[in-house]
């Protein structure tokens, strides 16, 4: 058996990985200046347009940020909430469209931990995450309302639910359990009498939210699983019978 050469995208990829190791252990803290690129180049006896490849990996993770000029180079980032926050969702957006996990895996995950999250939403609510779910559940009656839009209002109402636990750790965690879910939710189209079983289950969790019933939220969230579960088995089915061309 012969041993493969190890390319120059073998290679940036294991620098890219030791220097991210190196920011999350905090040998590297933030806003530290990384050695040069002839430093690091002599440091992993590569070339340097191989350690610029490693960089341009770190600085597409908001790892890194480079500066120009006498006093620039590649500096440790500070990673925003808001930075997270979106890299949570295209991460997880990209794992369910690669077919990484499956749709009901990830919609077991969602909803468990949405049920975890609704005793401290139902307790903490506000006017303001109530006056969302209200005004989306409205949304969703629209008529002409299409497909894509119907599944972004769907998204938009269970931010809400989440948010209103007043936790930016769990909003963080179900950024992607729930937005990222909405590009096969689209593949899998919401339309009537779905829509209808949809919407009355949103106004009996805004109903308990409103009521600040914990119990009920948890047993609407298992009734909406079930639904959507159903409703993604008979698309697959349905997808599954058409002849292929």
């Amino acid at each position: 058996m012969t041993r493969r050469q190890k390319t120059s995208a073998d290679l940036s990829a294991q620098i890219a990985a030791a220097i991210r190791d190196a920011i999350v252990s905090g040998e590297l803290i933030v806003d530290a200046r990384l050695p040069s690129e002839a430093e690091l180049s002599a440091q992993f006896g590569v070339s340097r347009p191989t350690v610029r490849e490693a960089l341009k990996r770190l600085a597409a993770q908001s790892l890194i940020r480079t500066q120009r000029g006498a006093t620039g180079g590649a500096f440790v980032n500070r990673l925003s909430y808001a930075e997270a926050y979106r890299q949570q969702i295209t991460t997880s957006t990209l794992l369910l469209s690669m077919n990484e996990v499956d749709f009901e895996t990830a919609c077991e995950a969602r909803y468990t931990m949405e049920r975890a999250c609704a005793p401290l939403a139902a307790t903490r609510r506000e006017a303001e995450h109530l006056a969302r779910m209200h005004s989306e559940i409205a949304r969703q009656q629209e008529p002409d309302l299409t497909d894509s839009d119907f599944c972004a209002s769907d998204v938009a109402f269970h931010r809400a639910l989440v948010d209103a636990a007043m936790n930016p750790v769990l909003s963080y965690q179900l950024a992607g359990a729930v937005e990222a879910m909405q590009p096969l939710m689209n593949m899998i189209t919401f339309k009537a009498p779905y829509r209808e079983t949809l919407i009355a289950l949103h106004m009996r969790i805004a109903d308990a939210m409103e009521r600040q019933d914990a119990n009920r939220v948890v047993a609407c969230l298992d009734d909406l699983q079930s639904e959507t579960m159903a409703l993604s088995r008979k698309a697959m089915a349905q997808r599954a019978s058409l002849p292929r061309t």
